[in-house]
């Protein structure tokens, strides 16, 4: 392992948020103020490109051993969330697009490939993805896109390719193309391609995209006309591009949704701020119950999010080989956590949140950039799709009998390893997170009401387990594909919601064990988090000890008067 990882992440969010500055003041080039102009004119800040310019963003995207500055997922999931607390286009315009393209080469590529990929990136260029053909959605293994293979080697890209992330700026493009017309998994392959290798008069760039949300963000699409390109384009295998593809969203599913919690963050800090500022019935929105009640609650979502996005994302690193369910796990419910959370908080903003600009005009802006990240190269259903046939099969041969993941897992500061792109696994047959759960569902303590709640509460989720086991096990073969019944697309989620669980139990018990955190390790805020877990499985527990929700309201607000991130790092921030 390597000394001083979190002294450097950490560093570099501090650096990042200050360079960012007050996002309330008005003469801030990067403020609220010129974000929101910026985005009315649906451009991406000039300023802000600028920024991240100076702060050699591109290295977080390119490994170590290459130049970079990617050593760890968490950490930096952790430094692009201080872009998206800004704004969500800009993270994604900027830099984010290149580390979905470029992880497919980190996983993939050959020496060649990689050494020119991360000289692009850190000389400041951006490369692009293109995985979806709007016909099929994601669907990849119907995309028409084609590289016909030649005597040679080399390819002939022909065909289209829509909604694709800065097409026309790219240096390099990540293409999921057709090489084989025969159908089946090995039908087709990623190439990577330079736009210096394609002729001019072979490509035409499709005319912009106008969006709801990221309105800055610069989508169009490419068309290619029987372009020749060389045979080292090839990343990887010939006809493996879909084993390339789903190794890479192990890294990039669990990543993105841990960037998003950003704007979560600047959401409910938004509106904290109207809801102790306003007044209603002689008394703040803040004191009504209601309010309080979805404040809190929005609070202990990005909590039970940030549980789950740190355990995908360091599993990466720590369990390459059960990474691909956990991080579909992650990019299907950390979306959807947030936008439910994101609307709750529109209901205490009111017609406030309508507003699209002055002080609460930030909100709104997140309110539509949030759901893009639903989709990004997988859509909810896709990242279930990838869990459901998994199900049977870790009901078989783990649930109940694996060991439980390493205390490591669940610690946000602690050292990892390296990034091991050459072990993940396109399936698992183990869950660890699963059996931390159990385990700590036998062992936890009692002793207060408090642990005694987070005690019964464990225990409900590991009930649900045996549950979905049983339900899983019964799967016919049609219901384990992307073909299956509601009901299989139904367990996936409730399986979704006991990692959650096991993560939020995992940091808890992580954090008492450490010390240094004396929220974290209060079990108050723990049995509050699975309370509200248990309750999303229709579960109807026994009701906390009263002095949960003030234990969390109490913390929340202390974090928004210190100007303190609401996520397990409680970061300081400008202004």
């Amino acid at each position: 392992m390597t000394d001083g990882q979190e002294a450097r992440v950490a560093a570099r969010v501090a650096e990042l948020n200050a360079a960012f500055g007050d996002p309330a003041d008005p003469a801030n080039p990067v403020g609220n103020a010129r974000l929101l102009a910026a985005d009315e004119a649906g451009e991406l800040s000039a300023d802000g490109e600028k920024l991240l310019d100076a702060f050699g963003l591109n290295a977080e995207f390119v490994p170590t051993a290459l130049g970079g500055r990617l050593e760890r997922i968490d950490s930096l999931a952790r430094v692009l969330r201080e872009v998206f607390r800004r704004d969500v286009a800009l993270g994604l315009g900027y830099g984010v697009t290149s580390f979905m393209a470029a992880v497919n080469v980190w996983t993939e590529g050959d020496a060649r490939q990689r050494a020119r990929l991360a000289e692009i990136l850190l000389g400041g260029g951006r490369v692009s993805v293109a995985y979806h053909e709007l016909a099929h959605g994601n669907d990849f293994l119907r995309n028409e896109f084609e590289a016909r293979v030649r005597p040679d080697g080399s390819f002939v890209l022909h065909g289209a390719k829509q909604v694709i992330n800065n097409a026309e700026r790219a240096q390099a493009w990540l293409l999921f193309s057709r090489t084989d017309p025969a159908p089946g998994p090995r039908s087709h392959s990623v190439l990577m391609v330079e736009r210096a290798e394609v002729a001019p008069e072979r490509l035409t760039v499709l005319p912009r995209y106008g969006t709801v949300g990221v309105r800055g963000c610069l989508l169009s699409g490419l068309d290619f006309d029987r372009a020749p390109v060389p045979e080292h384009a090839l990343v990887g295998q010939l006809g493996h591009g879909a084993d390339v593809a789903l190794r890479s969203f192990q890294l990039t599913r669990g990543a993105l949704p841990g960037m998003a919690l950003g704007a979560a963050d600047t959401a409910l800090r938004t509106v904290v701020s109207f809801a102790r500022g306003r007044h209603l019935y002689k008394r703040t929105v803040a004191e009504i119950p209601q309010a309080r009640a979805t404040l809190g609650g929005a609070f202990l979502d990005l909590l039970i999010s940030d549980c789950l996005c740190l355990v995908g994302t360091r599993a990466v690193h720590l369990l390459p080989d059960e990474a691909s369910v956990y991080a579909s796990a992650v990019k299907y419910l950390v979306p959807t956590l947030l936008g439910e959370a994101v609307h709750g908080l529109s209901v205490v903003l009111g017609a406030r949140f309508y507003l699209r600009d002055g002080e609460f005009g930030v909100f709104q802006k997140h309110l539509r950039d949030l759901p893009v990240l639903s989709l990004g190269h997988a859509g909810a259903a896709a990242c279930q799709a990838t869990i459901i046939p998994q199900l049977p099969r870790l009901a078989r041969r783990s649930w109940f009998r694996t060991e439980p993941a390493p205390d490591a897992l669940f610690d946000p500061r602690a050292d990892l390893p390296g990034i091991p792109f050459d072990r993940l696994a396109l399936t698992g047959d183990r869950d660890g997170l699963s059996a931390s759960l159990v385990a700590a569902a036998d062992t936890a303590p009692d002793g207060t009401p408090h642990e005694a709640a987070v005690r019964a509460l464990a225990l409900h989720l590991t009930d649900e387990l045996r549950l979905i086991q049983a339900e899983s096990l019964a799967l016919v073969p049609l219901d384990r594909t992307a073909l299956a019944s509601p009901a299989s697309f139904a367990l996936s989620d409730r399986y979704a919601v006991v990692l959650a669980g096991a993560a939020v139990l995992g940091v808890w018990r992580r954090a008492r064990a450490r010390g240094g955190d004396s929220f974290l390790a209060d079990p108050a805020w723990a049995a509050a988090a699975l309370d509200r877990l248990v309750r999303r499985l229709g579960r109807r527990p026994a009701g906390l000890p009263p002095d949960c929700a003030g234990r969390v309201w109490e913390e929340l607000l202390r974090r928004h008067t210190e100007r303190r991130g609401f996520d397990l790092y409680d970061t300081a921030l400008a202004g």
